[in-house]
C-alpha cells in the first residue's frame, strides 16, 4: 500500500502550526510578565489609595452621618419611624433600604435637569447634598435593620465573610504609607485649626460684639463651639 502523500502533508502543517502555539503562548505569556512588572507598582499604589479613601469615608462619613441623624431620634415623630423600621420584618428591613432612592430619585433628576442646563454649580450642589443624605439615612437605616436582616440565611453569610475580609483589608492598608500619611495629613490639618481658632476666635466674638448680626449668630452656636472659639478648655 502506498503513503498518502496528503496525510503526510496535513501531518507536517499541524505539526508547524502546534508549534507556532506553542510559540506564541509563550509569546503572549512574556508580554502578560512584561506588562504586569511595569503596571504593578502603580496598580497597587491605586488600590491602596482606593481602599485609604473607602477607610476615611467609613470613619469620616458613614459614621458622623449615621450619629448626625441618630440625633433626630430625640424628636418623638422621628422615633416613632426609627421605631417602625426596627421593628420590620428580615425582607421588609432589606427593602427599607430602597427608602433612600426613593426619597432622593427626583433631586438626582434634578441634578441632571441643572446639568444640562449648563449650571453646574447648582447641580454639583444638589447631587452632592443628595449623596450625603442618602448615605446618612443608608447608615441609619442599616443599623436600625441589622439585627433583622442577621436573620436571613445568605445575608448573614455574606456579612460575616464580608466583614472578616475587610478587617484583614484595613489592617494591610492602616499599615501602608498612604495610610499614614493621611493620617498625619488630617493631624496637621486638625493642629492649624486649633491654631487659627486660638488666634482668631477671641478676636471674632469682640467684633461679634459691636455687630448685632454677628452678635445673633453667635448666639445661636452650641456651647462647646463658642468654648473653642473662646480658647476655653472643653468640660469633662
Amino acid at each position: 500500500m502506498s503513503e498518502d502523500p496528503g496525510g503526510y502533508n496535513t501531518d507536517i502543517w499541524k505539526f508547524r502550526l502546534q508549534r507556532m502555539a506553542r510559540a506564541g503562548g509563550r509569546g503572549v505569556i512574556e508580554i502578560l510578565r512584561t506588562f504586569w512588572s511595569v503596571v504593578r507598582a502603580p496598580l497597587m499604589l491605586a488600590f491602596n489609595i482606593l481602599f485609604a479613601l473607602i477607610i476615611i469615608f467609613e470613619e469620616w462619613g458613614w459614621r458622623p452621618l449615621h450619629d448626625a441623624v441618630a440625633r433626630l431620634s430625640k424628636y418623638s415623630p422621628v422615633a416613632f419611624v426609627e421605631r417602625r423600621v426596627a421593628s420590620l420584618p428580615p425582607y421588609g428591613a432589606l427593602l427599607a433600604f430602597g427608602i433612600p432612592v426613593a426619597v432622593l430619585l427626583p433631586f438626582k433628576f434634578l441634578a441632571l435637569f441643572l446639568f444640562a442646563a449648563g449650571r453646574f454649580f447648582s447641580a454639583s450642589f444638589v447631587f452632592i447634598t443628595a449623596k450625603i443624605v442618602g448615605t446618612a439615612l443608608l447608615a441609619r437605616i442599616f443599623v436600625l435593620t441589622k439585627p433583622a436582616l442577621m436573620q436571613i440565611a445568605w445575608f448573614a453569610a455574606a456579612y460575616e465573610k464580608f466583614v472578616p475580609w475587610k478587617d484583614a483589608v484595613y489592617e494591610k492598608i492602616r499599615a501602608s504609607w498612604t495610610w499614614r500619611y493621611g493620617r498625619m495629613l488630617k493631624t496637621r490639618v486638625r493642629q492649624e485649626t486649633e491654631r487659627l481658632v486660638a488666634r482668631y476666635g477671641p478676636k471674632f466674638f469682640t467684633l461679634a460684639a459691636r455687630s448685632p448680626v454677628l452678635g445673633r449668630l453667635v448666639a445661636k452656636l452650641p456651647q462647646r463651639v463658642k468654648s473653642a472659639l473662646m480658647g476655653q478648655p472643653k468640660s469633662s
